[in-house]
């Protein structure tokens, strides 16, 4: 199944029924599941571990060294999931000795020339369209959709079931469960139709926007709605989920739609 034009280092370790069409080079420190389809002209350098039953598209580059100045050489991994597919010209660098490995989870679409750098970890299900560029050490929670030529500053945190629009800036952190949309990057309001797609019911959804409700649209600063979310609204995994998100994000939020809050 490894098409005779293809380098592949013999020392390299291949699952059964991986194809490896033409012109790909595969280094020796690499590993690939069984059922991986692997494009021509594709790159896979020192460090890859790459899941089953994954798709990698012609022209991508998997765990080159970082783009990171700070980059010493040191033994670094890069990880791709089960089922992940990477479409014409995606780039995944490896990690640096802050993380070790930048992540790819299980069953995710990166379209094309898109590009994760040295220390990011991709959650499960995630979608990255076209063209977008993410920065070193920055985390996609679970589910989330960026749209095409979105770009993500370094040490951004991106919460789970999350829809950014197309084109967007994001220099500030994303909670859980809502959209963002407009320059500079704004709530957009709750990501409803991903969360009825994926099972949630409309009273947990209710739940949800009245929780960001009072973040967003109440006459309090994010800190204040905090502390009433606590006080008045009972304990439940996703409001413990967005409480604890927005409490660990050391740069802050984004603004809330027409409060021009931070």
């Amino acid at each position: 199944m490894i098409h005779q034009l293809a380098a592949v280092d013999k020392r390299a370790k291949i699952g059964k029924n991986v194809v490896v069409e033409p012109f790909t080079t595969i280094a020796a420190d690499v590993e690939i599941g069984e059922g991986t389809w692997i494009g021509s002209n594709v790159t896979i350098m020192d460090g890859a571990r790459i899941g089953k039953n994954c798709k990698i598209f012609p022209g991508t580059v998997i765990s080159a060294i970082p783009q990171d100045l700070k980059f010493d050489g040191e033994d670094t991994q890069t990880i791709i999931g089960d089922n992940t597919t990477l479409r014409e010209c995606v780039t995944v660098n490896k990690g640096t000795k802050a993380l070790g490995y930048t992540k790819v989870g299980d069953n995710c679409l990166i379209m094309a020339t898109s590009h994760v750098a040295h220390d990011c970890i991709i959650g499960n299900n995630v979608i990255i369209a076209n063209g977008c560029g993410i920065a070193g050490h920055v985390e996609i929670g679970d589910f989330t959709v960026m749209g095409g030529l979105s770009a993500v500053q370094q040490f951004g945190k991106i919460g789970k079931h999350t829809m950014v629009s197309g084109g967007s800036l994001i220099r500030k952190d994303i909670p859980p469960y809502i959209k963002v949309a407009r320059e500079p990057i704004s709530y957009a309001g709750i990501n409803s139709v991903g969360l009825r797609r994926r099972g949630f019911t409309n009273d947990k959804i209710f739940e949800i926007q009245k929780i960001y409700r009072y973040i967003f649209q109440m006459k309090m600063n994010v800190t204040q709605a905090l502390v009433y979310i606590e006080k008045e609204m009972l304990p439940t995994a996703e409001r413990d989920e967005i409480l604890e998100f927005i409490k660990n994000s050391p740069g802050g939020i984004v603004k809330g739609y027409g409060t021009g809050k931070e």
